[in-house]
């Protein structure tokens, strides 16, 4: 949406389109209504963050309806933890999206990475782990992080971590994905400089309650500093991993800035 209201200001600029016609569309079209709720077109302007769907649980149809929209304007949407009712309410539109089978994940377009941002490494513990793993790493792709992938490096194998110690020193920011004990984030929190941001999983036996024992654990974890996301987050926590790099990237453009301010005096 940021780029459809820059579109704007330039058209308005070039005396293409007539005040009125700007401040209309601003301050009267920043909702879109759906039968599934109101979306929010602004929101990317506003939060650095486009809109997206949860669409688990959510009409198919209706779902349906707004991939219409979407494609029909040539913009970005992201559906997330799309179920195989969602996809068969898709149907023949899923020949023109980008389907992400094992993030649950389907979109308009894949963007292209933003330049400047520090990359994204997902680290997940064990292969169970992987469908948030991938929710993580994808949505951060398509949210304009460069992106890798480190999975099934978990405690029971502490070997498997320790040869990637430097693809781990590389990275820019680390998210780690856990379920069972939880303990990875803690043995990652305690080697690493970079943010570190915890997703715990409902996968485990009984005594794991669903997710609630590793969350528990990275709530709790003796190395300090690292964010913890609710269980089975990873859309989540991509979303903290963009803000960090936007944020990054704002106080290198203002430093950039005031250098320039101090070199013309």
């Amino acid at each position: 949406m940021s780029d459809v209201l820059r579109d704007l200001l330039r058209a308005f600029r070039a005396g293409e389109v007539q005040e009125e016609e700007v401040l209309q569309k601003i301050s009267q079209q920043p909702f879109e209504e759906h039968l599934i709720g109101r979306f929010d077109h602004l929101r990317e302007a506003r939060t650095g963050i486009p809109e997206a769907i949860y669409s688990e649980g959510k009409d198919p149809a209706a779902v349906a309806a707004i991939f219409d929209q979407y494609m029909a304007r040539g913009e970005m949407l992201m559906a997330t933890r799309v179920t195989s009712e969602i996809l068969d309410g898709l149907g023949d539109r899923l020949d023109e999206l980008i389907h992400y089978e094992d993030a649950r994940i389907v979109t308009t377009r894949e963007p292209d990475l933003v330049e400047g941002r520090s990359s994204v490494l997902v680290i997940s513990a064990g292969s169970s782990d992987r469908k948030v793993a991938e929710e993580v790493a994808v949505t951060s792709r398509l949210l304009g992080n460069p992106t890798e992938r480190l999975f099934d490096v978990g405690v029971a194998g502490l070997n498997r971590l320790v040869v990637e110690l430097g693809r781990m020193k590389r990275a820019g920011i680390l998210v780690v994905v856990a379920g069972m004990d939880g303990a990875l984030p803690s043995v990652v929190g305690g080697l690493a400089s970079q943010p570190v941001i915890s997703v715990p999983t409902s996968v485990g036996y009984g005594a794991s309650f669903g997710g609630i024992a590793p969350l528990l654990t990275m709530l709790n974890a003796c190395s300090p500093g690292t964010a913890v996301m609710n269980i089975d987050n990873g859309f989540g926590a991509a979303v903290l991993a963009t803000k960090i790099n936007q944020f990054g990237r704002r106080m290198v453009e203002a430093q950039g800035e005031l250098d320039k301010g101090e070199s013309n005096e």
